[in-house]
C-alpha cells in the first residue's frame, strides 16, 4: 500500500501574515513576501509544488540581506476581497463557510461602506517607468544634503494621522513590518522622543522633509519594489521621520499612474496652444507637396515632349510651345505656334514626299496643318525660318509670341491708328497688314513686314503671306496670322493660307537691325542722283498753297510765292495736281498756265527746282480716260469683262479709273507722257501721289494677280524711277534714292505735331532712312475727326497756324532729314517768328546738315535712319527704350523738342557720354535725367556729344 504523500504546508495568506505582524506575532522565521517576489497565489500549481519541495533554503535572499541594510517590510492587504472568507487572527487556518446569499453580500458591502470614512479619495500616483535605482539613489543623496525644517510632535502626529486616513475605499492597506534591529533602534528613538518632561529634558525637534506635505506624506514610495524588471532600494528620502515611511499607503502602480497623469496634464496644456498651428502647418505642407509633385510631373513630361532643333530651338510638338535660346542658352523669345490647331491633334513626322531637301524639319498634324522649320547660321546671327501650310479649309495658321518679356519692347510695322511709339503699347484685333489712312485704318501710309524687339529678336514676314496682325495687351500676345479676305488678300496665291516668316537673334539690337534692313542703296545711283539727294537734305521743300478748287492756283501765285521763299533758301517747289485740268490728263492746263514754261524758267534761274504732282488715277472727265479704256490699260472689275474698268474716288476726282501696272503697255504709256512734260516744261522730277492700298477699287482685278494692294505701289514706284521721283506718298519697300518717303498729311494742331515726330521715328525704325515730313504748321485743318480717308477729300491749305505752334513745329523740322514749308514765316509779320526762323536756319546749316551728310553713307549701306530713336544709341539702357519724344541725329546730336502748348520746360534724358548744351553751352553728364529743364519759346533743347575724355 503506497505511502501517502506528505501534504505541502500551505503558505499563509498575506492578509493573515499582516494581521499577525500587527499583533506582534511574527518570528524571525516568518516568511513574508518580498516586493520583488511574485505572490504565491499567482504561481501556477506546478511551480508551487517545486517551491514547497525545495524547502526554505531555495528561497533567494531579500533585498536588505543582499545589500546588507535594514529595510522595513511592507505587506499590501486587499481589504475588499472578492472571495468570501473569514480570517482568524489567532489561528493559521481558515474554516470554509457555505457560499453567502445575496442578502449577505449586500450586508457585507454595507458594512464596508460604514467602515471607511466617506469622502476619502483614492491616491492614483505612479512612478515613471524610466527611473532606475541609480536615479533614485542620486535623488536621495541630494535630498539628504539639504537643510530640514523643524517639525514639532503635533505636526508630526497630525501628518501621520492625515496620511493614514487618506486611503479610500478599495485601496489596499500597507502594513510595515520592521525587523528587530530596526525596531530596537526605532523603540529607542521613540523612547527618546516620548521621554517625560519630568527629567527636565527638552524635546528634540523633528525635522520636516521639505518634500513632505500632508499630500506628499501619503505617497511615499515602498521600501522595496521592482521597477523595470530590476530590484531596487525604496526611497529613503526622510531619514528623520520613520512615521512618514510607515504612513506610506500606496502601491507602485498607483504612484506611477498619478505621475503619468500629472505629466500628461502638463503636456496637454502645452499641446493645446500649438495644436492648431501644427494642424495648419501639416495642411500647408500637404498641399505644397502635392503641388511640387504635380509640377515635377508636368515639367518632366514637358521635358520629354520638348525636342531640340538646330541646337537653339526648343519645340514641344504636342503643346506647340516654341522657344529660341541665345548663344549663352538664355531664352530670348517664347511663343505658342499653331494656336488655331487645337490640343486634340497629335503630330508626326512628314512623309517622304512632303519633306524638303534643304535640311528643314517637317512636322505634320494629320490632315490639318504642316510645319517646316529651317536654320541659317550667319556667324553672330542665327536665323530660323518657319512656314505653316494649312491642309484643311477654314484653318488660319496663327502664331503668337510674348508682347513684353524682360522689359523688351516690340517696334516696327510703321505707324498705327493710335500713334503708339511701340507696338507693345498698342491693342487691336487681327487686321490685314496693308497701307492705309491711320485716321481710319489700323496702319499708316508706309508698311514693312519687319518687327524688332529690344532684347535682340527680329521678325520678317514673307510678302506672299496674307498677313494679319493682332496685339492683345491683356494676354500679352503679339500674333501673326495668315488669312485671305475679299479685298486686301483677295488674290489667293495658294489654295489655302500659308504663314511664312523668319526670326533672327543676336546679342545687340542695333547690329540686328542693321542685318535685317541691310541693303545697298548705292546700286545704280548716278552723280545726278547723289546731287539731288544732297539738295533735299540741304534745301527746304516749298509746297504751293492751294485751295479746294483748281482755280485757286495760277502762274502769278507761283511767282509771288517763290519770291517770298527766297529769304528762307532755295529748294524744290511742289505744285499739286491742279497744274492739270483733270487728274490723269498729264498735260498742263493752258487756260490757267498759258506761259508756264516761261515761269518755270524764271524759277530755275532763281535756283528753284519745279516738281509736279502726279497720280496713277485717271478721272472719268479726263481726255485720257477713253484712250485708256480702249487700250485696256485700267484695272477692271472683278467677275466682269476686261473692258469694264473698276472705278474709285480720289481727292478732287469723284470718279476715276486706275492704271493697271501689271499690263505691259501701261507703264510705257505713262512714261511717255511724263517724259514729254519734262522735255517741254523743264520739270526736274515728280511727286508720286499713290494714295494707299485702300484707294484701289474694292473689286479690283489686274491682268496679273497682286500679292497684296501694296504691291501695286511698289511696282509703280520701281517703274517710274527713270523719270525721276522726288518723293512718294506710300511705300512697302525702301524707294531708291534720291526718292523720299512722305509722312501722312498732318492736321494743323498740336496733335498733328506729335504725329509728325512719331511717323518720322517709326519709319526710320522699319528701314526708311529718308523721310519727308509734312508741311510746317500742318497740311490741312479739321476740328473734328474724319470718318473717311483724307485722300477722299481735296483739302486746301490750312489757315495761318498759331505763332507758338508754328515756332515749335519749325524747331522740330530743323533737325529732321528734310524741311517742308507751306506757310512762310514772313506771313506772321512778327519779329519773334522772323528772328526764330533765321536762328534755326543758321543752326541747320552749321550743325544739322553736316551731321546728315556724315551719316548719309552709313544709312545707304546699313539701312540705319538719319534720325534715330534713343535706343539705337544705347539699346541696353532701359530709359532709352521708353523715351518717345526725343531723338538723335546720327549719334552725335540729341534733340528734345517741346510738343505741347504753353510749356517752357520739360524732362530731358541724355544717354551715356558727355554732352554740350545747345542753349547755354554748358557740359552735361549723360546716363541721367534732367528734371524741369527750361526751354524758352524761342529755343529748342539740343545737345552735342563731346569726346569721351572731355573734362568739366
Amino acid at each position: 500500500m503506497p505511502q501517502p504523500q506528505p501534504q505541502p504546508k500551505p503558505k499563509p495568506k498575506p492578509s493573515l501574515l499582516a494581521a499577525q505582524a500587527l499583533n506582534g506575532q511574527h518570528a524571525e522565521t516568518l516568511e513574508l513576501p518580498y516586493a520583488d517576489e511574485q505572490e504565491f497565489d499567482e504561481i501556477d500549481v506546478e511551480e508551487q509544488q517545486q517551491l514547497l519541495e525545495s524547502g526554505p533554503e531555495a528561497r533567494k535572499l531579500s533585498l536588505g540581506h543582499r545589500r546588507k541594510v535594514n529595510l522595513p517590510h511592507l505587506i499590501v492587504i486587499n481589504e475588499v476581497s472578492n472571495e468570501p472568507e473569514i480570517l482568524s487572527l489567532n489561528s493559521t487556518t481558515s474554516t470554509p463557510t457555505p457560499p453567502p446569499t445575496e442578502r449577505d453580500q449586500d450586508r457585507e458591502r454595507e458594512r464596508e461602506r460604514e467602515h471607511f470614512v466617506p469622502g476619502l479619495r483614492r491616491n492614483s500616483i505612479s512612478l515613471p517607468s524610466g527611473i532606475n535605482s541609480l536615479d533614485l539613489e542620486a535623488l536621495r543623496l541630494r535630498h539628504q544634503m539639504q537643510a530640514q525644517e523643524a517639525l514639532h510632535e503635533e505636526s508630526r502626529t497630525e501628518s501621520i494621522v492625515d496620511d493614514i486616513s487618506a486611503s479610500s475605499v478599495g485601496t489596499p492597506t500597507v502594513v510595515t513590518v520592521v525587523p528587530d534591529s530596526v525596531n530596537s533602534h526605532g523603540n529607542d528613538k521613540d523612547d527618546d522622543d516620548d521621554s517625560s518632561d519630568e527629567f527636565g529634558n527638552v524635546k528634540k525637534p523633528v525635522y520636516r522633509d521639505r518634500f513632505r506635505s500632508r499630500r506628499r506624506a501619503s505617497i511615499a514610495p515602498l521600501p522595496a519594489l521592482r521597477l523595470n524588471s530590476k530590484e531596487m532600494l525604496a526611497s529613503d528620502f526622510d531619514t528623520h521621520s520613520v512615521a512618514s515611511n510607515q504612513a506610506s499607503i500606496t502601491s507602485v502602480n498607483s504612484l506611477a499612474s498619478l505621475l503619468r497623469e500629472k505629466m500628461q496634464m502638463i503636456r496637454k496644456k502645452k499641446r493645446e496652444t500649438k495644436d492648431y498651428k501644427i494642424k495648419i502647418f501639416v495642411i500647408m505642407m500637404f498641399f505644397i507637396i502635392i503641388f511640387l509633385i504635380g509640377y515635377a510631373y508636368i515639367a518632366y513630361h514637358q521635358q520629354l515632349l520638348t525636342r531640340s532643333y538646330f541646337q537653339k530651338i526648343k519645340f514641344n510638338s504636342k503643346d506647340r510651345i516654341f522657344r529660341i535660346l541665345s548663344h549663352d542658352d538664355k531664352e530670348v523669345i517664347h511663343g505658342h505656334l499653331g494656336v488655331t490647331l487645337g490640343s486634340d491633334s497629335a503630330p508626326f513626322h512628314c512623309l517622304e514626299e512632303n519633306r524638303r531637301s534643304d535640311g528643314s524639319v517637317c512636322i505634320e498634324w494629320n490632315g490639318i496643318a504642316r510645319l517646316h522649320m529651317n536654320f541659317e547660321d550667319k556667324n553672330v546671327f542665327r536665323c530660323y525660318t518657319l512656314q505653316w501650310q494649312a491642309l484643311t479649309p477654314g484653318l488660319l495658321p496663327t502664331d503668337c509670341y510674348e508682347l513684353k518679356r524682360d522689359n523688351g519692347l516690340w517696334f516696327g510695322g510703321g505707324i498705327t491708328k493710335g500713334q503708339e511709339w511701340s507696338l507693345s503699347y498698342a491693342n487691336f484685333d487681327f487686321m490685314p497688314y496693308a497701307s492705309g489712312d491711320n485716321k481710319v485704318h489700323q496702319f499708316g501710309n508706309a508698311v514693312k513686314r519687319y518687327f524688332i524687339n529690344s532684347i535682340g529678336v527680329a521678325m520678317q514676314v514673307s510678302e506672299r503671306t496674307p498677313l494679319q496682325l493682332g496685339i492683345n495687351r491683356t494676354e500679352n500676345q503679339f500674333c501673326l496670322r495668315a488669312a485671305n479676305d475679299d479685298f486686301t488678300f483677295v488674290n489667293r496665291l495658294t489654295p489655302l493660307p500659308q504663314l511664312d516668316y523668319k526670326i533672327c537673334t543676336t546679342e545687340d539690337m542695333r547690329s540686328l537691325h542693321m542685318l535685317m534692313t541691310q541693303q545697298s542703296l548705292w546700286d545704280g545711283l548716278t552723280e545726278q542722283d547723289i546731287g539731288e539727294l544732297h539738295s533735299l537734305l540741304e534745301e527746304p521743300v516749298w509746297q504751293m498753297p492751294n485751295q479746294e478748287t483748281r482755280d485757286s492756283l495760277n502762274e502769278t501765285i507761283i511767282c509771288d510765292y517763290s519770291e517770298n521763299a527766297i529769304a528762307m533758301g532755295l529748294g524744290h517747289i511742289v505744285i499739286n495736281e491742279f497744274w492739270q485740268e483733270n487728274i490723269g490728263d498729264f498735260t498742263v492746263d493752258r487756260a490757267r498756265f498759258p506761259t508756264l514754261k516761261d515761269t518755270i524758267d524764271v524759277l530755275h534761274r532763281r535756283g528753284f527746282k519745279v516738281v509736279f504732282t502726279i497720280q496713277p488715277f485717271i478721272s472719268t472727265d479726263s481726255v485720257n480716260f477713253k484712250d485708256a479704256v480702249a487700250r485696256k490699260l485700267l484695272i477692271y472689275e472683278r467677275y466682269s469683262e476686261r473692258s469694264i474698268p473698276a472705278l474709285t474716288r480720289y481727292k478732287s476726282s469723284s470718279s476715276a479709273g486706275v492704271l493697271d501696272i501689271t499690263n505691259n503697255a501701261s507703264v510705257p504709256w505713262l512714261i511717255e507722257k511724263l517724259q514729254r512734260l519734262k522735255d517741254e516744261y523743264g520739270v526736274k522730277s515728280f511727286y508720286l501721289d499713290l494714295g494707299t492700298g485702300y484707294n484701289l477699287p474694292h473689286y479690283y482685278q489686274c491682268r496679273q494677280p497682286l500679292d497684296n494692294p501694296d504691291m501695286y505701289a511698289r511696282m509703280l514706284t520701281t517703274s517710274l524711277e527713270s523719270v525721276g521721283l522726288m518723293a512718294v506718298s506710300t511705300a512697302s519697300v525702301v524707294p531708291k534714292p534720291p526718292t523720299f518717303l512722305s509722312t501722312p498729311p498732318a492736321n494743323g494742331t498740336w496733335e498733328g505735331l506729335r504725329e509728325t515726330l512719331a511717323a518720322v521715328l517709326n519709319y526710320g525704325v522699319i528701314g526708311y532712312p529718308f523721310v519727308l515730313p509734312g508741311a510746317i504748321g500742318g497740311d490741312y485743318l479739321l476740328e473734328r475727326p474724319l470718318t473717311k480717308m483724307v485722300s477722299f477729300y481735296s483739302l486746301g491749305q490750312p489757315p495761318l497756324p498759331d505763332p507758338e505752334l508754328f515756332i515749335r513745329w519749325l524747331q522740330l523740322a530743323t533737325f529732321l532729314p528734310a524741311m517742308q514749308f507751306s506757310h512762310l514765316p514772313d506771313e506772321y509779320h512778327s519779329e519773334l517768328v522772323t528772328r526764330v526762323a533765321q536762328e534755326l536756319k543758321e543752326v541747320r546749316q552749321t550743325v544739322v546738315i553736316a551731321l546728315l551728310k556724315k551719316y548719309l553713307s552709313p544709312s545707304m549701306n546699313e539701312g540705319l535712319p538719319l534720325v534715330r530713336p534713343l535706343w539705337m544709341l544705347d539699346p541696353h539702357d532701359p530709359a532709352c527704350l521708353i523715351v518717345s519724344d526725343e531723338f538723335s541725329v546720327g549719334e552725335e546730336l540729341i534733340v528734345a523738342p517741346i510738343l505741347d502748348a504753353g510749356r517752357e520746360e520739360r524732362e530731358v534724358y541724355l544717354p551715356q557720354g558727355v554732352w554740350k548744351d545747345g542753349i547755354d553751352g554748358s557740359l552735361r553728364k549723360g546716363s541721367r535725367w534732367m528734371h524741369s529743364y527750361r526751354v524758352p519759346k524761342d529755343k529748342i533743347a539740343y545737345f552735342r556729344k563731346m569726346p569721351d575724355n572731355t573734362r568739366f
